[in-house]
C-alpha cells in the first residue's frame, strides 16, 4: 500500500484531553493544501476548525462524524502525497478500527453462591457474534430478567447498550412480543422448587411496593415515580461542572453588595438610542469595572499556582449562555475602549459563542 501521512487528534485548547468529531469538511480523495479546514472538533470549550498542516490528498477517514471522546493523539485520518494512489493507502494496524480507542467490553462471569440461590444467565461472547458493550445498570437489568441484548440496536455513545435500551427491551418482553426476543438460555443448573426463577420474579415484580426496575414514562400520561430522562453531557458541560466545583472548593469566597443609582446611565442610553447607538446597562458595567481596575491594579491579577501576575492589559470575560452551556469570551484591553466599541465587541463575541465559532484566544486568558 501507499504510505500515509497520519492525521492525529490535536490539542485545540490547553485543558483539552479529548474531543468530538463534529463534521468532516473534506471528503476522501479531495486535495488538501496546508491551512485548509479539515474538520470541526468540539473541544472542552467550543467547536473549533482543525486545519491541515500538510499538502496532499485526504485518503482515509478513520474516525467518522459524530464520534465522541476521541483521545488526544489518536489517529483520525490518513493523507497521501499528491500524485500517489490514495485508494491504496496503507492503514496502520493500530488505526484500522476506531472502536479500539474505547476500552474493551468487560467479560461477564457469574459464580453460583449456594444451592438455594438462582444464578442469573451469563452474557457470554459467542464466536462470530458481535459482543455488546453494556453499561452497569443495563447489565444488571439484563441479567435479572434474562434478556438478550442483541435484539435491539444500542443507543449509547460508541455503541454502548444503555439502561434505557434495557428498559425498552424489558417493556417489550412484558407486553408479550416473543417474535422480537430470542430466548435467553441460562447456564445455571436446575433450581430447587424453593427458589423462584428469573421469569417468575418478573411476573411478581408488581406485587412489591418498590419495583426492581424504574418504570418507563409513557407520553400523554403522568410520569410515574422514579422515571427520568438522562441527558448526555457535552465536553463543554463536563468542564463547566469540573471548573465550578474546583472554584467553589479551592478558592476562598467573599460576598459584597451595593445599591447603585443608575438614573444618569438610563438617561444617557435613551440619548444614544436617538442617534441609533444601542448599548446595554451591562456594557456600562463592563466599562465601569475597567476604570476601577485601572485605579486598583492590585485586583487585575491572575494566580499561576506560585505567584500573582499583575497584568498591564485589562481583559474582561463576559458570561454568555449558549445551548451547550455557559462560556466566557473576553473583551481585550477594555480600559482603552469607548462604550460604543465595548457594546460592539460584546455583541460580536456573544454571537460567535452561540454559533460555537469562538477561537481559543477569544475565551482564554481573561483577567477579570
Amino acid at each position: 500500500g501507499t504510505p500515509g501521512i497520519k492525521v492525529l487528534m490535536p490539542a485545540l485548547s490547553p485543558t483539552m484531553e479529548e474531543g468530538n468529531i463534529v463534521k468532516w469538511l473534506k471528503k476522501e480523495g479531495e486535495t488538501v493544501n496546508a491551512g485548509d479546514a479539515l474538520c470541526e472538533i468540539e473541544t472542552d470549550k467550543a467547536v473549533v476548525t482543525m486545519e491541515s498542516s500538510d499538502d496532499g490528498v485526504l485518503a482515509k477517514i478513520l474516525v467518522e462524524e459524530g464520534t465522541k471522546n476521541v483521545r488526544l493523539g489518536s489517529l483520525i485520518g490518513l493523507m497521501v502525497q499528491e500524485g500517489q494512489d490514495w485508494k491504496q493507502v496503507e492503514i496502520p494496524a493500530d488505526g484500522s478500527d476506531p472502536s479500539s480507542l474505547a476500552p474493551p467490553a468487560p467479560v461477564l462471569t457469574s459464580t453460583p453462591v449456594g444451592p438455594s440461590v438462582a444464578v442469573p444467565p451469563k452474557l457470554e461472547h459467542q464466536p462470530g457474534k458481535l459482543q455488546v458493550r453494556l453499561s452497569p445498570a443495563a447489565r444488571n437489568i439484563l441479567e435479572t430478567h434474562g434478556l438478550d441484548p442483541s435484539n435491539i440496536t444500542p443507543s449509547g455513545p460508541r455503541g454502548i447498550f444503555t439502561k434505557e435500551d434495557a428498559l425498552k427491551l424489558l417493556q417489550e418482553k412484558q407486553k408479550g412480543k416473543p417474535s422480537e426476543l430470542k430466548p435467553a438460555v441460562s447456564p445455571a443448573p436446575p433450581q430447587p422448587a424453593a427458589g423462584p426463577s428469573a421469569s417468575q420474579a418478573t411476573a411478581v415484580t408488581s406485587a412489591y411496593p418498590r419495583p426492581a426496575v424504574p418504570p418507563v414514562s409513557t407520553p400523554g400520561q403522568p410520569a410515574a415515580l422514579g422515571t427520568f430522562t438522562e441527558i448526555p453531557a457535552s465536553n463543554i458541560r463536563r468542564v463547566i461542572a469540573k471548573r465550578l466545583t474546583e472554584s467553589k472548593t479551592t478558592i476562598p469566597h467573599a460576598y459584597a453588595a451595593a445599591d447603585c443609582d443608575i438614573d444618569a446611565i438610563l438617561k444617557l442610553r435613551k440619548e444614544l438610542a436617538k442617534e441609533d447607538i444601542k448599548v446595554s446597562v451591562n456594557d456600562f458595567i463592563i466599562k465601569a469595572t475597567a476604570v476601577t481596575l485601572k485605579q486598583m491594579p492590585d485586583v487585575n491579577v491572575t494566580w499561576d499556582g506560585e505567584a500573582c501576575r499583575q497584568l498591564e492589559s485589562i481583559d474582561i470575560s463576559i458570561a454568555v449562555a449558549t445551548d451547550r452551556g455557559l462560556i466566557t469570551p473576553i473583551i481585550k484591553d477594555v480600559a482603552a475602549k469607548g462604550i460604543k466599541e465595548i457594546a460592539a465587541s460584546a455583541k460580536a463575541l456573544a454571537k460567535k459563542a452561540r454559533d460555537g465559532k469562538l477561537l481559543p484566544e477569544e475565551y482564554q486568558g481573561g483577567s477579570f
